[in-house]
């Protein structure tokens, strides 16, 4: 039996579902429908079409991504915190980060993450183009980060892969000289530890520049 009872924000929160899934080619008024357990004319009510549905969804992306805020007790701790909630809410939400970025609104999704760093690079003693070239290191080492761990996710199978390169005997060189490194090499990177290691450094280098 349908619904007889349904929010805007029910719809929308379904269709991000679907989205986040299965990308924007899954969405469908009556996919949606369905499992919403409610008719279609509903959803229209709510959202009106599906090209009205993708704008809200993509307005309210953009609101979200606003809601960062910074942690810490120096500038430094708080950039790297902002730049890490950046990094997980880019990596939890891919289709739909990219149908804001189709509509031509990536720059304002990026704002208020951008004021924020803007804030903590003050802070810390940075003014004019050094703050400027500061904080866009920051936001372009986010996104470049984020965008080798999708390559990496969607390549296919490496053979042979860093495991086989640097476990075995016959990887020399470098291996031989650092067998621990060599060992390290050979497991599975841990991204979010690489990602904070280089974003630390990173900053600590853009606030020791000061001249």
């Amino acid at each position: 039996m349908p619904r007889t009872a349904l929010t805007r924000d029910e719809v929308l929160d379904a269709a991000a579902d679907l989205v986040r899934q299965h990308g924007p080619d899954a969405l469908t008024m009556r996919k949606l429908a369905a499992g919403l357990g409610t008719a279609v004319t509903s959803i229209y009510w709510h959202v009106g079409n599906r090209e009205s549905l993708l704008d809200a969804l993509v307005e309210r992306t953009v609101q979200e991504m606003g809601a960062i805020r910074p942690r810490g007790r120096t500038p430094a701790a708080r950039i790297v915190s902002v730049a890490r909630r950046l990094r997980r809410e880019l990596r939890s939400r891919p289709h739909l980060i990219a149908m804001v970025h189709e509509r031509g609104l990536t720059e304002r999704m990026f704002l208020p993450a951008q004021r924020a760093l803007v804030h903590e690079v003050h802070a810390a003693g940075l003014r004019g183009s050094r703050a400027a070239d500061a904080v866009r290191a920051v936001q372009f080492q986010i996104v470049g980060f984020v965008l080798v761990e999708r390559n990496r996710e969607r390549a296919p199978v490496q053979s042979p892969g860093e495991q086989e390169l640097w476990g075995g005997r016959t990887a020399g060189g470098p291996a031989e000289e650092d067998a621990a490194l060599a060992r390290a090499l050979a497991r599975p990177a841990d991204p979010e530890k690489l990602f904070t290691l280089s974003v630390e450094a990173l900053v600590k280098s853009l606030l020791a520049d000061r001249g």
